[in-house]
């Protein structure tokens, strides 16, 4: 009876160490994949052997229904819910949810450029009505397609492409025009989903942060650090590299978190990247992992309050690993962000 109380009692102490281990600091530990990756590789289950808790799709609206619709599709959806993975659908989108063919019908709906002329190649003008109504209308109709598990929604503008130049567009910059359309589309997410949350996407030439309009209930950053190197840690602010500074990368950021909460931004960045590396051509080559520049850039970030990480991994498909089957990356970025505390080194 004695040994059979003592067996107990380590038991017990066992199971209070491990229920009073502190919680990781970060909440969302994703990545983003596109179609063709998740056609042919297991997303589900490599995520969750990795310690991944999200998995994004990728790339623009039309192509990912199709693959939600599919039986491929289903079976990815079917392996993220057996093994706790949440979904969600970071697109590029605008191009489809103001369709170019509508221009013959109504030019005013696009963007006007530098030269006074209406043009249908990016964008549209956001001081048109009816360019946000149907704007508001097709995002919902996707929506009840690609509906994310952790209600996260991600519609992006045309990528890197110009903004409307009009007289009453172009007293606003691209962040703060990207925010007149998101305000618009969560007002009508919310309608359909009363808990949908929407990425206001600081990227490229939306880096800087919007003053002149004021984010919805509901719009949380998304920053894109896509104008760094991944050679040096972020938090090196001597480092200049593809076009910005690693100092004026942080001040952007710390400038977007004066506009959105920390808590609820999302980093995406780009350490898993194959595509990227790769300079979007394949065969791919092999991931160029640096432990230490992740690991340092993840505490820069905490230190910010930020709580959601995710890294694009496109071209991690069945092709990818059969040349290069060690998914050490994987590991060590999903261990390092589930370990993390705050301060930790």
């Amino acid at each position: 009876m004695k040994r059979l109380i003592a067996i107990v009692a380590v038991i017990a102490a066992a199971v209070a160490v491990i229920s009073f281990q502190p919680k990781s600091h970060f909440d969302m530990r994703g990545i983003i994949v596109n179609t063709h990756d998740l056609s042919t590789v297991d997303w589900g289950k490599l995520a969750a052997e990795n310690g991944i808790n999200t998995v994004g799709t990728h790339m623009f609206p039309g192509e990912v229904i199709e693959f939600i619709e599919s039986e491929k599709g289903q079976a990815f959806l079917a392996s993220c819910k057996k093994h706790g993975v949440e979904v969600e659908h970071q697109l590029h989108s605008m191009a489809e949810l103001l369709p170019r063919e509508l221009f013959a019908e109504d030019s005013t709906m696009f963007r006007m450029d530098e030269n006074g002329r209406r043009v249908a190649d990016a964008n549209c003008c956001v001081h048109s009505e009816r360019a946000l109504a149907t704007i508001a209308e097709n995002v919902v109709k996707v929506a009840k397609i690609l509906t994310p598990t952790n209600h996260r929604y991600y519609f992006w503008l045309d990528d890197g492409k110009p903004v409307c130049q009009c007289e009453k567009c172009k007293q606003y910059t691209e962040s703060e025009q990207a925010l007149i359309i998101e305000n618009r589309m969560i007002k009508a997410l919310r309608e359909f989903d009363p808990e949908a949350q929407l990425a206001h996407l600081a990227y490229y030439n939306s880096l800087k942060a919007p003053r002149k309009v004021k984010p919805e209930e509901g719009i949380f950053l998304e920053f894109a650090p896509f104008l760094r190197s991944w050679e040096k840690p972020l938090a090196d602010l001597t480092v200049e590299d593809r076009g910005m500074s690693h100092a004026q990368n942080m001040a952007h950021l710390k400038e977007n978190l004066e506009v959105f909460p920390a808590e609820t931004a999302v980093v995406l960045e780009y350490w898993l990247d194959v595509s990227l590396f790769s300079s979007w051509k394949k065969p791919a080559v092999q991931l160029p992992w640096r432990k230490d520049v992740f690991l340092s850039d993840i505490n820069t970030y905490a230190e910010l309050g930020i709580k959601n990480i995710t890294s694009f991994g496109v071209y991690m498909d069945s092709a990818y690993f059969e040349a290069y089957p060690d998914t050490t990356p994987l590991k060590e970025y999903g261990e390092g962000l589930a370990n993390y505390r705050l301060n930790s080194k």
